[in-house]
């Protein structure tokens, strides 16, 4: 566990950073006046780190414009579920050549109307384990127990003359307990019977780099980030941790 092993460096006197280990130790005041990049191995002591709770180091982060962003929480994506839930499906557009469509009314007090599309292969339903299915009007509860038992799901809403994404701000696709986000800057949504083609293949494997290419959509990546100052007798250096 990273946060006990930070706190544990935190109550030891000295913290050893052990690459380079064909290095001698380099102060850091050195360092710091020395022209990046080069390679070191210093001897100091962990005086902080931010975060201080870890699940706070995950962000989204963009390769095309290198932003990083927060990952939204899933009120932000209950809210905007809601949103889309007050816009009824259109049935023009049910049951297509390469999905098949189910609605039907929920039994609660507010008596929802969902429907659930779910894409074929040559003209046939999958196993729900290789299946891809949109959802409108679904719940975040539902959403997730849906995400547990077929492959992928994506959130839609009806407009005119097709499905579309939901916003950006929500992910597009859920596999599994994995949330997929795309960049609000550098996407630019497509229609979903964009999806027809990879629906065309010999065998769909609905991976969600290739499903966020054919939508359009630049995808984020889940990093860690971290902040450590690190202090010697000659002066303190800001280390940052940065990876997928």
């Amino acid at each position: 566990d990273l946060e006990l092993h930070l706190q544990r460096c935190q109550q030891l006197s000295v913290t050893v950073l052990t690459d380079h280990q064909d290095l001698s130790n380099t102060e850091l005041k050195t360092i710091i006046n020395s022209t990046a990049p080069q390679q070191y191995r210093i001897r100091a002591k962990l005086r902080t780190y931010k975060p201080q709770k870890l699940h706070q180091s995950v962000k989204l982060h963009c390769s095309k414009c290198n932003s990083l962003q927060e990952v939204p929480d899933r009120d932000d994506f209950d809210f905007i579920l809601h949103g889309s839930a007050g816009t009824a499906s259109n049935t023009e557009l049910h049951n297509t050549s390469w999905y098949e469509s189910v609605t039907w009314t929920t039994q609660d007090q507010k008596q929802r109307e969902i429907t659930i599309h779910f894409v074929k292969h040559d003209e046939m339903l999958q196993h729900p384990e290789d299946t891809l299915l949109m959802i409108e009007g679904g719940t975040l509860k539902e959403i997730w127990k849906l995400s547990k038992r077929f492959k992928c799901v994506i959130p839609v809403r009806s407009i005119e003359g097709d499905l579309e994404l939901l916003d950006l701000s929500a992910p597009f696709l859920l596999q599994g307990n994995v949330k997929y986000y795309g960049c609000k800057q550098c996407s630019t949504p497509k229609p979903m019977k964009n999806l027809s083609s990879l629906a065309a293949e010999q065998q769909p494997s609905w991976e969600p780099t290739e499903i966020a290419q054919v939508l359009g959509i630049e995808l984020l990546q889940y990093v860690f980030i971290m902040k450590f100052t690190l202090v010697d007798e000659t002066g303190a250096l800001n280390a940052y941790l940065f990876d997928h």
